[in-house]
């Protein structure tokens, strides 16, 4: 295995962490979570950006939010394209 290899499954990695932070943060929105606490806090703050983005471009539904779904939707549509990307640029390297 070489260098490329490493470097896009990292990435994959970071992708796919960002991904379960969003689902963790989901379901915390269910319960009574203390956001003065440090791993929930670091949740919020770690995925607060991506939904706030979203929760704008979207119209208003009453107690639900959809934020989410695009959000997973959007994060796997960039994973795709940087893993694309470096594979291309890992490629012309060589």
């Amino acid at each position: 295995m070489n260098v490329s290899h490493y470097v896009i499954s990292v990435v994959s990695i970071v992708f796919e962490i960002y991904i379960w932070l969003i689902v963790v943060r989901v379901i915390l929105s269910y319960f009574r979570i203390r956001t003065y606490h440090p791993v929930p806090r670091f949740i919020y703050e770690a995925t607060e950006p991506v939904l706030v983005f979203f929760r704008r471009l979207l119209p208003r539904t009453g107690a639900y939010d959809f934020s989410p779904i695009l959000a997973f939707f959007f994060v796997w549509v960039v994973e795709q394209l940087v893993i694309t990307l470096l594979t291309f640029l890992f490629a012309v390297v060589r």
